[in-house]
């Protein structure tokens, strides 16, 4: 015989990366399910996740607000690679590009709590070489860098716009004249 356990129920959805949250927790699920309406089932220890009432996911229940419990199997093929993936290893990738660009790559990672979370917008901003040339996105990393983004999304559209191969301005030498109309401090106190 089973003791009587208090359960709660939520009606949720998964997720692009095949998360579903409940209780600000992300609990992962089979990625087939990506998009489809699912029930969570949480008691004090437990979260499971049913189906058309089957069972498809079952994690132990965490007061981790924000974090991720992720079980590999769920994740799609793909995503799996990426386990295999580290910030090491991404960051020598955009090294191997340019300086600006491995940086940008390691203040990318650094700037998030969970790292493996940004390995889709690393990967995006080492491939604009391909697209764009190495010169010019070590140009826009250098761009990046100064106006202190850590986004892939600005690095892109700096090459998008052209602003890599603007030319920076040198300040003007001109200075302006001396006349009565010019008042000094004193006039604003």
């Amino acid at each position: 015989m089973q003791a009587w356990e208090l359960a709660q129920f939520k009606t949720v959805k998964a997720h692009i990366d095949s998360p579903v949250q409940f209780d600000e927790h992300y609990y992962s699920v089979p990625h087939p399910l990506i998009g489809q309406q699912m029930e969570v089932r949480a008691t004090q220890r437990w979260v499971e996740v049913l189906h058309r009432g089957q069972r498809v996911a079952s994690h132990a229940r965490s007061a981790h607000k924000g974090k991720f419990a992720t079980v590999s199997e769920h994740l799609p093929e793909g995503y799996r690679a990426h386990l295999q993936w580290n910030p090491e290893r991404l960051i020598h990738w955009g090294q191997d590009i340019s300086v600006a660009t491995g940086s940008l790559v390691r203040r990318m990672l650094e700037a998030r709590q969970h790292p493996e979370h940004d390995y889709q917008a690393c990967l995006a901003l080492l491939s604009l070489a391909k697209r764009y040339s190495r010169p010019r996105l070590e140009a826009a990393c250098l761009i990046a860098q100064e106006l202190g983004t850590t986004k892939a999304s600005h690095a892109r559209e700096i090459l998008a716009n052209g602003r890599d191969l603007v030319k920076p301005s040198t300040p003007s030498a001109w200075v302006s004249p001396a006349h009565a109309n010019v008042c000094g401090a004193a006039y604003y106190r």
